[in-house]
């Protein structure tokens, strides 16, 4: 769907601009991620580089300039292309809600503050952790050119993502001899629930490049 919209971005100077900031807020999105995970994985005392209430603040307001920018566009423009501001609005609600997720990260630090180790889970938290980062690098550069290839990788990579966070609290929560003190297997259940609602709102993101308006979010199509 995102191709039919770059295709428009020379005369509609209002969808240029409405896309262009979806895509500003993607890369707040991706640093607002970093140093969350920075503050509950790597510091002892959940020290946060950058302030993640002002940053979520931004995206909030990037998203109500391109909710006005759209109407714009469909209030005067000439032939006004409704299926591509529908996209740019859907999209723009997933990258919202990834901030959301973001600071109940940075939330989870602030009660947990030492750093958190998963014991015998971490190696597939750091799993789903790296592949959460390469998933937003693969959409940051797919949406300038509508690079199909790049969005089913990201799409791709949510799936499994989305299993292996649920067997990971399914067994945090069913084992009879606990894998961890209670603390962290809190800690790390909620942070594998986070990821896996981060990585399924970039995966509805990347399929509005794959798929038409109706089936954004959804699997592609073949």
């Amino acid at each position: 769907m995102f191709k039919k919209l770059i295709e428009l971005l020379g005369r509609e100077s209002q969808l240029n601009q409405a896309f262009e900031r979806s895509r500003e807020m993607l890369a707040e999105d991706q640093e607002m991620f970093e140093a969350a995970v920075r503050s509950l994985r790597e510091s002892d005392d959940a020290r946060l580089e950058i302030d993640i209430y002002a940053k979520d603040q931004l995206i909030n307001a990037y998203e109500r300039e391109v909710r006005r920018k759209v109407m714009t566009h469909l209030a005067v423009g000439g032939e006004p292309d409704i299926n591509a501001a529908l996209v740019l609005v859907s999209v723009v609600i997933d990258i919202e809600r990834i901030g959301d997720y973001t600071k109940n990260i940075v939330e989870l630090a602030l009660h947990h503050p030492e750093r958190l180790r998963c014991g015998p889970c971490e190696p597939e938290v750091s799993k789903i952790e790296t592949t959460v980062r390469t998933m937003f690098s693969l959409l940051i550069d797919a949406l300038p050119e509508s690079d199909e290839d790049k969005a089913r990788e990201v799409m791709g990579e949510h799936w499994w993502i989305a299993r292996r966070s649920d067997e990971l609290v399914n067994r945090l929560l069913e084992a009879d001899e606990p894998a961890l003190p209670g603390k962290e297997a809190v800690a790390t259940a909620l942070y594998a629930r986070y990821l896996k609602r981060i990585s399924a709102h970039l995966k509805n993101i990347a399929s509005s490049i794959v798929n038409p308006f109706d089936r954004i979010g959804y699997r592609g199509q073949s």
